[in-house]
C-alpha cells in the first residue's frame, strides 16, 4: 500500500529509472536522476532541521525542473514544503514568512534577490545536492511518515486582500491521483503540459500525476503564452498530449486565433479549472481539436484541487453555462441553505464537501479553519468534517451542478436578487468580448461592467446585453480594457478593479 508520495517516486523510478520525469526549456531530469537528488536533499534537510518532523521549508526557486526534487527531498526528510515564487513583492513574501516563520529556506545560486526571512537559513539547492544519502536515515523517516502527515502548504492568491496558507496531506495527495487517474485512463504514456505557476495548485495535478503514473512532465515557460506559434510547436516538439490548465490561459489562445494558423498535433486530454469557463472559448477549443476530449474541473484549494468534474458530452450555445458537473469518486458533493439541505432543480446553495480530499486547514489560523471546516450539519451521530466553499451552486434537470458564483457576488438590487456571475456570462457570450467581470457598487447602487476587447464598444455591449438579460441587469457603468487586470494565478483581479475604479470613483466625490 502506497502511504506518502515519496513512495510513488521510488515505485516510478524502479520502473522506468532512465526515462525523462520532467524538463523544462533549459534542463531535463529522469526518474533515476529525481530519485537520486530527492534523496540527497532529503538527507541534507533531515540534517539541517536537527530530525525534527513536520516543520515547514520554503521552497523558493522559479517555475523549473529543479523544483521537483526540492519538493521531494522535503518529503523525504519528514517535512512539508511551501513553494514560493521569488518574484514576489517583499511585502507579500514577509507575510507568508510571518504566518510560517520557517527554519530553513531553499534557494539556488542563480537567485541573488535579498529575501525578506529574517532568522531562517538560506540554503543553496546546489549545496544541498553535495549531501550523500544516507538510506537507512531515509527508510526510517518513510515508515514514520503517515498518509495524515503535511506534505505542502500553499497559500491563496489573495485576491481578498489576506492571503491564507493552505496545509494538504499525502493522502489527499494520493487520493487525487487515483481519482484522476481512474477517470481519465492516465497512464506512463502521458504527456503533462504545465503551465501553472508551483504555487498554484493546478500545478499539484501536473506533478503528482506524473509521478503517481510514470508520465513525463514538460513545463511550458511563461514566456511561451506570449507567443502561441512557439508555444504550440513547444508542445508538438515535446510530445504534450494532456494538460491541465488554467481557463485564463486557455481564453488566451482562443483570443488571439491561435488555431488558426496553427494547432497541437499529439493534443487528446484538455482539462480546465481555475474560473468559470465561457463556452465561447470552449467552443473554439473544441472546434479545432475534435479529436480532444475536453473535461470542466471545479474545486478551490481547500480541497486538495478538484472535488468535481464534468466530461464535456454535448453541443453548448455561447450564452449558456457549462456544468460543473458531479462528485469524484470518494467525494461528497452537496449543497446547503445555511444548515439545510438544497435538493430542488435550480434552487441555489453553497457547495460544500466531505471525503478525503478535505485539506488540514489553514496553517497557524484555527478560527478561520473552525470557521470552513466544520461539522456536517446534515448529521450530528460522529464527528464528519465538510469544508463549506463559500461557492453558490444549484442542480439541473440533468443532475448536474451547475456554478452560480460566490456567495458574496450574489447582490440586491433593485429589489431583485442577482447573481453577478449570470451577468458575466451574458457579457462573455458577446463575440467581441474576450472576457468580462461584473462589480456592484453598493454606495451608489450600481451594476459595473469590466470588459475586455480589441476596441471600444460600449453601446454594441449594452444592445447584446438587453437582447440576453432582464433590463434591471443591464449595467449601469461600463469600463472597457485592452486587456484586464489579473492576479499573479491568471485570474481577473476583482480587488484591483473595486479598488482603482470604484472606491476611487466614491473617494473623488
Amino acid at each position: 500500500m502506497v502511504y506518502n508520495v515519496t513512495s510513488c517516486l521510488d515505485n516510478s523510478a524502479g520502473a522506468y529509472p532512465d526515462k525523462i520525469a520532467a524538463a523544462d526549456g533549459q534542463a531535463a531530469l529522469t526518474y533515476g536522476q529525481l530519485l537520486d537528488q530527492a534523496r540527497r536533499i532529503g538527507t541534507a534537510l533531515a540534517g539541517r532541521l536537527d530530525g525534527a518532523r513536520g516543520k515547514p521549508v520554503f521552497i523558493c526557486i522559479g517555475r523549473w525542473v529543479e523544483c521537483l526534487p526540492a519538493f521531494f527531498g522535503t518529503a523525504a526528510s519528514g517535512n512539508f514544503y511551501v513553494p514560493i515564487d521569488p518574484s514576489l513583492p517583499d511585502r507579500r513574501l514577509a507575510e507568508i514568512y510571518a504566518t510560517m516563520k520557517p527554519r530553513v529556506v531553499v534557494t539556488t545560486r542563480r537567485d541573488t534577490r535579498p529575501l525578506p526571512f529574517p532568522g531562517a537559513e538560506i540554503l543553496s539547492l546546489e549545496e544541498l545536492l553535495l549531501t550523500p544519502p544516507d538510506e537507512p536515515l531515509l527508510r526510517r523517516i518513510g515508515v514514520e511518515i503517515t498518509g495524515e502527515n503535511p506534505l505542502y502548504c500553499i497559500f491563496t492568491s489573495g485576491s481578498t486582500g489576506v492571503p491564507k496558507g493552505v496545509l494538504v496531506s499525502h493522502r489527499s495527495v494520493l487520493n487525487m491521483t487515483e481519482q484522476f487517474t481512474e477517470a481519465f485512463g492516465l497512464d506512463h504514456t502521458a504527456v503533462f503540459g504545465n503551465q501553472a505557476p508551483f504555487d498554484f495548485d493546478v500545478s499539484v495535478k501536473d506533478i503528482y500525476l506524473t509521478i503517481r503514473t510514470g508520465a513525463r512532465l514538460e513545463i511550458l515557460e511563461k514566456p511561451l503564452f506570449s507567443s502561441p506559434r512557439r508555444l504550440i510547436e513547444r508542445m508538438d516538439e515535446r510530445g504534450v498530449n494532456t494538460i491541465i490548465w488554467s481557463v485564463s490561459a486557455m481564453k488566451i489562445l482562443s483570443a488571439l486565433k491561435t488555431f488558426e494558423t496553427v494547432r497541437p498535433s499529439h493534443l487528446r486530454r484538455v482539462m480546465f479549472s481555475g474560473e468559470a469557463m465561457p463556452c465561447k472559448v470552449l467552443n473554439d477549443w473544441m472546434r479545432h481539436l475534435p479529436e480532444a476530449r475536453f473535461v470542466n474541473l471545479y474545486g478551490p484549494t481547500e480541497i486538495t484541487c478538484n472535488c468535481a468534474y464534468y466530461p464535456v458530452d454535448r453541443a453548448f450555445d455561447d450564452s449558456e453555462a457549462l456544468p460543473i458537473g458531479g462528485a469524484f469518486p470518494n467525494t461528497q458533493v452537496f449543497l446547503l441553505d445555511g444548515d439545510r439541505a438544497v435538493t430542488g432543480p435550480g434552487e441555489p446553495g453553497e457547495i460544500c464537501v466531505a471525503g478525503t480530499c478535505l485539506a488540514l486547514g489553514y496553517y497557524n489560523n484555527p478560527e478561520r479553519t473552525a470557521a470552513v471546516f466544520c461539522q456536517n450539519p446534515l448529521q450530528t451521530a460522529w464527528p464528519e468534517k465538510i469544508y463549506r466553499t463559500g461557492d453558490l451552486g444549484s442542480w439541473n434537470e440533468r443532475g448536474e451542478l451547475m456554478f452560480l458564483g460566490r456567495a458574496d457576488s450574489q447582490v440586491k438590487y433593485m429589489g431583485f436578487r442577482i447573481e453577478l456571475g449570470e451577468i458575466e456570462t451574458a457579457a462573455n457570450a458577446v463575440p467581441f468580448v474576450s472576457s468580462a467581470c461584473c462589480l456592484f457598487d453598493a454606495d451608489r447602487e450600481q451594476l459595473c461592467l469590466f470588459y475586455q476587447a480589441e476596441g471600444q464598444d460600449d453601446k454594441g455591449l449594452i444592445a447584446a446585453l438587453r437582447e440576453a438579460l432582464p433590463r434591471f441587469m443591464v449595467p449601469a457603468r461600463l469600463y472597457w480594457f485592452e486587456r484586464l487586470p489579473e492576479n499573479r494565478t491568471g485570474k481577473i483581479d476583482r480587488a484591483a478593479l473595486r479598488r482603482d475604479y470604484i472606491e476611487q470613483t466614491i473617494r473623488r466625490n
